[in-house]
Formats: C-alpha cells, structure tokens, sequence
C-alpha cells in the first residue's frame, strides 16, 4: 500500500493507493500519524472517496514530524570516500561506530515543492537522496529478530545540506535544519512491499544529469543495527523517521565541488517508492 498527504481544496487529507495513480481519501484520519498508529490499511475502504493524483497536490506524507528526523552520517562507503577528500578534518578519521545525528523540522515539504538557496548564508547547497524509515509503534529496546515488526513503512528523503555550515561549526545540525531542508515523499510505501532489507536502486538527478546511483543494499550500518543501536537508550516514537545514509555522487564529492544554485531541479528516486522532485528557489 501507498500513503499519501495531500492537498484537496485547501484541507490537507490522507490517502492510499494501491497503484500509485488512483488515490483515496482515508476520511476517518486526521492526518498521517493517527494512519501509523492504526497500523495502515489493510485494503482500500469501499467507501472511499477515489480522486486522481492530478487533482490534488503532493505533500509530504508527513509534513510536521513530531520529532526530529534521525540521520545516518557516511554510511555508504564511496560516500565517506568523497566526503574525506571535501574536508578531511570533517569527515576523515576512523569510524567503529555509525555516526548518528539529528535534523529539526519544522515543516517538510512534498514533491514538486522549493528549496530554498539562502544566497548570503549557504555558499555550497549540497543534495543526498536517503531511503527514509518509519518507525510504525514505539520502539525501545528492540531485539534484532523483531526490527522487521516496528517498520510501518519506506519513504523518501533529501537531506539537503549547506556544507560551509556543516563544516564551520564542527558539527552537523545546523547546516542541515535550515527551514526547507527536508524534503519527503512523493508517499510512504509499507514495509510489506518490500522483502527486509529493502534492495532498491537509489539514484540522484540534478537537471537531468544522473549524479548518485546506488543500492541500498550497500549501506555500511543496516536497518536492523540503526534500529537496535537507537533503541538501546531512546524510544522510537510512532511515526519517527530514520534517514539511512547517501551513497556517493553528492555535489561536495565532484571534481571541482558542484554545488546546487537557483533553478537547478533535483530528482531523487528509489526503486518502487516514486521519485521526489525539488526546485531550488532564491
């Protein structure tokens, strides 16, 4: 199944899909989170109101998290490759632990949707397609057996970036939760659709130009580890998400460095999720 938040005559609605194209209208929920906590649907209601995508707008399936986003750091291995050329005192060194860190979201914005450039304060706009986790019931000490059982579903994420932030300030908070820096979507995809661990060709494009394409199968800490580790010593809320990583090709990594600019369009795409599309805007 497919979960969406949408836009529909100014009231934004939940809906799902089994093909992508025909949505309907889940009415009995107020929003994404109250879907999470019943666990889905198992089918589509037969009184569901059906409307085609193209009469409403794509948001984000989860526009306000209610907690910040967690974050893999380097966690493909080309991808900790390129970053330590950028800056070696940033991103070099020995890592025996996956690197962990937040981003606060105040809101996320959906598919077809701005990113803002901050001319005067970001000087390198930087994009990392993720496959996003969420989290589908509290988790708290999770056993490695039962990771699968908290998975509601697979989403999207760009964790879009402002390097000069990133690095200046020696850690990554800030330079990755400016306002717009979260993009999600086009949908939550359920976890049932996939085998676990997810397999699916991750890819990045920026005007058309194909600069990340990798697997998520290539991730350095998997799913279940990320899942276990966190739960060790925090509760996983319903409803929380988990960016895994970014493979190589992100703008930092090119030779020279290319960094996004005003009116460049961004694509990221996952096998069997969709593909996010983001302008950026000055």
């Amino acid at each position: 199944m497919r979960y969406y938040t949408v836009l529909l005559n100014d009231e934004e609605k939940v809906a799902a899909s089994t093909n992508g194209k025909d949505l309907y209208l889940l009415e009995s929920y107020n929003d994404m989170d109250a879907v999470i906590a019943a666990g889905g649907v198992r089918a589509i209601p037969k009184d569901a109101k059906k409307v085609n995508a193209g009469m409403v707008k794509l948001l984000s399936p989860i526009p306000r998290p209610r907690q910040d986003v967690l974050c893999l750091g380097i966690n493909y291995t080309a991808h900790a490759e390129e970053a330590e050329r950028f800056s070696k005192e940033s991103f070099g060194g020995e890592r025996p632990y996956p690197i962990f860190f937040s981003k606060r979201v105040c809101y996320s914005q959906g598919t077809d949707a701005p990113i803002p450039a901050y001319t005067g304060l970001v000087d390198s706009l930087d994009y990392e397609c993720e496959l996003g986790v969420v989290i589908g019931k509290d988790a708290k000490n999770v056993k490695r057996v039962d990771v699968p059982d908290y998975i509601f579903g697979y989403t999207i994420v760009n964790d879009v970036s402002a390097r000069n932030l990133q690095t200046r300030h020696k850690q990554w908070y800030f330079g990755k939760s400016l306002d717009g820096f979260t993009p999600m979507g086009p949908c939550i995809v359920s976890a049932d659709e996939f085998p676990f661990p997810p397999k699916q060709r991750i890819a990045c494009r920026v005007n058309g130009d194909v600069r990340q394409d990798s697997n998520t199968a290539n991730l350095i800490t998997g799913i279940t580890d990320i899942i276990v580790m966190l739960s060790e010593g925090m509760t996983l809320k319903a409803g929380t998400i988990i960016a895994t990583g970014t493979p190589a090709g992100v703008g930092m990594g090119m030779k020279p460095p290319t960094f996004l600019k005003p009116g460049d369009v961004v694509e990221c795409e996952i096998e069997g999720i969709g593909v996010l599309r983001n302008y950026i805007e000055d």
